[in-house]
């Protein structure tokens, strides 16, 4: 074997060992959320299983009404919940990168950790935008980075605390901004510079549910915005909270990056 064939052997041995580090924490993020989704499903199957028993004693056509909506409303929010849940997961051999609502996107995140937020007394303070212009995006891994950086936010504040969530248009640049802010514990200078080296973490051990952290996380999310040709930069100061902040090219910078790529027509 030559050593070109070696160094390919081995990049590709690299590159499968990379995906299965991925899978591993995109598994473990949703495993933190076991107890709090199965919670969730059955709050929801609960009010589904009454609203139904109360429509079929309804008499009233105008009550009725309202109880399907109110099924209806339940039912569209379990779905998202599911679909969120499936791209946290997901696992794509290929990137699959297409216009994404950004904002929804988020607001799908925040459905799947709406009752771990409750639990630990995070209230969450968000400003997404209006209108904001589409990512180009493959949504199951910018889901998944949206969900490490709000877990390791919640985490932050194992007593309860302010998370605040911001998205702005950078119109010039054509770049989505987000930040994900939480008034936690922070992280020293001394460790700042390596919190996105893999399985590196600040993390002593599991917090008090029983939730520490691997190192994988935050090297998942630069690897993944990184390969979404954006950026994530961090800033932390000890005892008053950590601000991560995100940047994505909008379908508009995509679409005249790929135009600068494309060979000059004759």
């Amino acid at each position: 074997m030559t050593i070109s064939q070696n160094i390919h052997e081995l990049q590709n041995r690299i590159a499968s060992l990379e995906e299965q580090l991925m899978q591993t924490q995109r598994l473990m993020a949703l495993g933190e959320l076991t107890g709090s989704l199965v919670h969730e499903f059955n709050n929801i199957s609960m009010i589904l299983i009454e609203s139904t028993k109360m429509v079929l004693r309804q008499k009233d056509e105008q009550s009725r009404t309202k109880m399907l909506n109110k099924i209806l409303t339940v039912a569209n929010k379990a779905s998202k919940i599911t679909n969120a849940a499936r791209r946290a997961v997901a696992t794509n051999k290929k990137s699959k990168l297409e216009p994404t609502n950004f904002a929804a996107l988020v607001e799908d995140v925040l459905l799947l950790l709406e009752r771990e937020m409750n639990k630990y007394r995070i209230v969450v303070e968000k400003s997404l935008g209006e209108q904001m212009p589409e990512i180009i995006a493959d949504e199951n891994q910018i889901t998944q980075v949206v969900l490490n950086l709000l877990i390791n936010a919640r985490q932050a504040m194992p007593h309860g605390g302010r998370l605040s969530l911001k998205m702005s248009y950078d119109e010039e640049n054509e770049m989505i901004d987000f930040v994900v802010r939480d008034f936690g514990c922070g992280i020293s200078q001394e460790n700042l510079p390596r919190i996105f080296e893999p399985f590196y973490t600040t993390k002593s051990g599991p917090d008090d549910s029983g939730k520490g952290g691997t190192g994988l996380g935050l090297a998942s999310c630069k690897t993944i915005i990184e390969q979404h040709q954006g950026s994530i930069r961090v800033k932390s100061t000890e005892g008053k909270g950590t601000s991560f902040t995100i940047k994505l090219p909008t379908v508009i910078r995509a679409k005249l990056v790929e135009l600068q790529r494309s060979p000059e027509k004759t």
